[in-house]
């Protein structure tokens, strides 16, 4: 891939710049190798990734063995309690496959659940409390995806033994997850159990500080013996159950039972040459993130020029309509008929496309026609091996220490997964018995021109997720980045109205230029974690080696041999 130099020295220039006032070292975030990367929000899960790879495990080893270490070094994020998505693409396969382990609302619920004697949304009642549950997937998600994709080669033990041995040795406490801790002080004190491993005495933990989880331990344990009915079925669901509905849930043994993985098409694109795949809905981020990717490839985005006032102007416009798009049609496609194949259509794109002024924003802004065209805080890490075996999984309990509610004796968090559907009635994507909430992790597998595994990517950060895995594609196929320096650049985002979000490090020039164009700017933090953090590998094949990129804006860090 050419590489416009003269814009990658500008860039780098002004990286080293900054460097002196990032809390982090930004170029220790990468890794490349041979043999395997695994890029994942926590450098030891990362490296239990790239273990497993070494003793003979292929990429969805690896990956499965990453997810269960993630629910333990980065327990505010994703666990037993959670669910999320995986894409696997391994070299034989024509096309890759979708493993849907999203959480799924109660048998109990309805429309109404959530509104007070007033008819309106009970504070809080979405996002805390037994409540907010919804059913989780994450544990059927990943053993799924190792009995039917996974080498063989190693044993269950072999897999989840790691994520076992960080919990009882120590996850140690870094800067960012002793604000995080601090940030949800109050939750964890009001939901007790949570505050027994993740306080101190009760008062958050300091950076340096080691917090154990015998239980976590315990339950990982009995996961290897069990399987999948450790949690589904017996005591563990019992916990559940009994937890929930004491803090005024009404998940069921049956829900956790009942629960099922779905295996879905992806969804599917192309950029410039390169196709895309990425999830399908119940996710709305591989739809919208092909459709913003469509409606860019109508615009000469390196004439713009990078991170210009045009470039960050052009990035709003679509955003807008993409995110008015998403608000109109998305949902559960088992409950609501979405028109994917428009959404997803090079000729809607145009359509799209043709809506934009170069010289002055949109308002109002409404959703397209894509019919006639038919024929929630969260992790994300990805892996690739030398034989162009790819996996991207972005998992998660949604808000940070999700619902609150910690299972006794079992030391795992429980999702908040039901603040992601609308909670008053009459939306598309308002609460049903068994409906999956709309989510927007859109872990993505790119392929180059020639049809060979390029690139796994993807990140957290709820709506921000889908734009921001958008703009590090572009970085690296528009400009010629390299993956690390593709991640490390500033992002913008921007929804169907309100203003547009940049972050800090955007250069003053390009700002200036925005607001002339008449945008409402809201500047954000240098090194900002609400845009996301991206973890992604790309492989050179001119070089034969596997380049692991990963987000300063979290703990990421890549590893590879």
């Amino acid at each position: 891939m050419k590489k416009l130099a003269f814009v990658f020295v500008l860039f780098v220039a002004a990286l080293s710049a900054l460097s002196a006032q990032l809390p982090v070292n930004l170029y220790g975030r990468a890794a490349s190798g041979p043999n395997g990367v695994v890029a994942a929000a926590k450098p030891e899960a990362s490296q239990v990734g790239i273990d497993i790879l070494k003793k003979g495990g292929n990429a969805v080893d690896a990956a499965v063995a990453t997810g269960f270490a993630l629910g333990v070094l980065e327990p505010n994020a994703s666990g037993v309690g959670g669910g999320g998505f995986m894409i696997i693409k391994m070299k034989d396969m024509t096309e890759p496959v979708v493993i849907d382990f999203r959480e799924m609302a109660p048998s109990k619920s309805t429309p109404t659940m959530y509104l007070g004697a007033d008819g309106k949304v009970v504070p809080n009642s979405t996002i805390e409390g037994g409540l907010a549950v919804g059913v989780p997937g994450e544990v059927k998600g990943l053993l799924y995806a190792l009995e039917h994709y996974g080498s063989g080669k190693l044993s269950r033990a072999d897999i989840i033994q790691p994520a076992i041995q960080w919990a009882l040795t120590g996850v140690p406490v870094t800067v960012n997850l002793a604000s995080i801790i601090k940030d949800n002080y109050g939750k964890l004190v009001k939901y007790e159990n949570g505050a027994q491993i993740y306080l101190k005495d009760g008062l958050p933990y300091e950076v340096g500080d080691v917090i154990y989880n015998p239980d976590l331990a315990k339950t990982l344990a009995k996961i290897v013996k069990e399987g999948a009915d450790a949690v589904y079925k017996g005591e563990i669901a019992e916990a559940i159950v009994k937890e929930i509905q004491k803090r005024g849930g009404i998940l069921t043994l049956e829900d956790l039972a009942n629960y099922e993985v779905k295996i879905r098409k992806p969804v599917e694109g192309s950029y410039r040459g390169y196709k895309v795949y990425s999830v399908p809905p119940a996710s709305s981020g591989g739809t919208h993130l092909i459709e913003i990717l469509n409606i860019l490839e109508n615009f000469d985005v390196k004439k713009l020029g990078f991170q210009t006032a045009q470039s960050a102007h052009l990035w709003s416009e679509i955003l807008k309509l993409t995110f008015a798009d998403r608000s109109k049609y998305m949902a559960d496609t088992e409950f609501v008929k979405v028109p994917l194949a428009g959404l997803t259509s090079k000729e809607y794109a145009k359509e799209q496309a043709a809506r934009i002024d170069l010289n002055k924003p949109l308002a109002p802004v409404t959703a397209g026609d894509p019919w006639k065209y038919e024929s929630g805080s969260t992790t994300h890490f990805s892996v690739m091996d030398k034989e162009g075996n790819m996996v991207a999984v972005t998992k998660t309990i949604n808000y940070f220490f999700g619902s609150g509610v910690t299972i006794p004796g079992w030391g795992f968090i429980m999702n908040d997964e039901m603040d992601d559907f609308v909670a008053t009635p009459g939306s598309v994507n308002s609460v049903e018995p068994g409906k999956r909430p709309l989510s927007s992790m859109s872990p993505t597998l790119v392929l180059d021109p020639q049809g060979r595994s390029f690139m796994t990517i993807g990140s957290p950060g709820a709506t921000r997720i889908f734009p921001t895995v958008a703009q590090v594609i572009s970085n690296v196929i528009d400009f010629g980045f390299p993956i690390q320096e593709a991640i490390l650049a500033p992002r913008v985002w921007q929804g169907a109205s309100g203003a547009l979000n940049i972050e800090g490090r955007y250069p003053a020039s390009a700002l200036d230029g925005i607001k002339k164009l008449g945008h409402d700017v809201t500047i954000r933090g240098d090194w900002d974690a609400y845009f996301g953090g991206v973890h992604a590998v790309v492989y050179d094949y001119d070089k034969g080696v596997l380049y692991g990129g990963a987000d300063p804006r979290r703990d990421g860090q890549a590893a590879a041999f």
